[in-house]
Order: structure tokens, then C-alpha cells, then sequence
């Protein structure tokens, strides 16, 4: 009978340990209307920002390794050099072969040599957060490289809106801040720096 008892135990606990674990892997709706993410999305947007990385420091592919971590009308905005601050924010490219071309692919080839060409762009820090569109993230940027070799500073962060396409998550627009942009407010500089 005891063996019986214990028997009935483990597979009830099969059962409902195994129905829990399918429904936390489901996406889901929160009361306020905002989808969930499961834990694989939160992995694939990491790698998303993994391969943003590794595709603007190397002009992988002609620069389209970087330009696909995008949607096909992603943007990348400015809002972190002088005048993309005095703007507000200023489009630097929109769509894939004008995101390929903004870090030396497409037309440019990879042959013309940018101010990052030598850097490194290490993010880290990602914050991902679901949104009725998809997902919003912060992530901080440092730069290896940017005073010489061996260098290594902040380099404000990014911004992101994130959406999930048949081709998985990709960003629909990244925007590049300054430094201080998410300070408290009595931490931050007029100009965020």
C-alpha cells in the first residue's frame, strides 16, 4: 500500500510539475494587457545585442550581419554626440542597407576606415522589459579602444525597442544616449554627461 501511495506521489507530481513548467514557458498576457516574455525570449534578446556587437566591430558580411540584427525599417538614433544631443535625437540610418552602410558595409564595402573601426563594443548591464509592442531594454555601452589600446570607458548606453518578426526578436530602433540619460535627476548634468 505504501508503495502504492508513493507511486501515486511522483506521478502526481510529474503531472503537475510538468504542467507548471509548460505553462510558465508559455507567453502570456499580464492584467495591464502587456504580453509576457518567457525565459528564451529574454536569451534571444541578449544574443540580439550579442551579435549587434560582434556585427558593427567586425563589417561582418558586408556590414549585414549588423544591419539583421535590425527590422527591415529598424532606425538607429543618435542622441549621445553633440549635435544628436542639441537635436534630441537625430536619425542616423534607417533600413538595412542604410544600417549597413552607417558602419562602413554596403556601398562603403568595409574599406573605409571609421572612428570605431578599432574599438570594441562590450554592452552589458541589459535591463528588458515587456512592452505592448514587444520589449524595451537599457543596456550600458563601454568601449575598448577609444584612448588607445587596452583603453576602456563608458560610452553612455543604449535605448531599445525590441519586436519579435518570423526571423525572431530584432530591434526596431536603438538610440544612443549619454552617460547620465537614466541618473536620477539631481545626478545628472545639463548635458547628461
Amino acid at each position: 500500500m505504501k508503495r502504492l501511495q508513493w507511486l501515486a506521489t511522483v506521478v502526481l507530481s510529474a503531472v503537475v510539475g510538468g504542467a507548471t513548467a509548460v505553462w510558465m514557458t508559455q507567453p502570456g498576457v499580464s492584467a495591464a494587457g502587456t504580453p509576457k516574455l518567457s525565459a528564451a525570449d529574454y536569451q534571444e534578446i541578449a544574443q540580439l545585442t550579442n551579435r549587434y556587437a560582434y556585427g558593427i566591430d567586425t563589417c561582418a558580411n558586408n556590414g549585414y550581419d549588423y544591419a539583421d540584427v535590425f527590422t527591415v525599417d529598424g532606425v538607429f538614433v543618435d542622441r549621445n554626440s553633440d549635435e544628436g544631443f542639441k537635436q534630441g535625437g537625430r536619425v542616423l540610418a534607417r533600413g538595412r542597407e542604410a544600417l549597413a552602410t552607417l558602419i562602413g558595409g554596403g556601398s562603403r564595402g568595409c574599406k573605409t576606415k571609421l572612428v570605431w573601426t578599432d574599438w570594441s563594443h562590450i554592452m552589458t548591464n541589459l535591463v528588458v522589459t515587456p512592452a505592448a509592442e514587444g520589449a524595451s531594454g537599457r543596456i550600458y555601452l563601454l568601449q575598448m579602444g577609444m584612448k588607445g589600446p587596452g583603453s576602456i570607458e563608458r560610452h553612455g548606453g543604449y535605448e531599445d525597442v525590441y519586436v519579435k518578426t518570423p526571423n525572431g526578436w530584432r530591434i526596431k530602433s536603438r538610440t544612443h544616449v549619454r552617460n547620465k540619460a537614466w541618473h536620477a535627476p539631481a545626478l545628472q548634468s545639463a548635458d547628461l554627461n
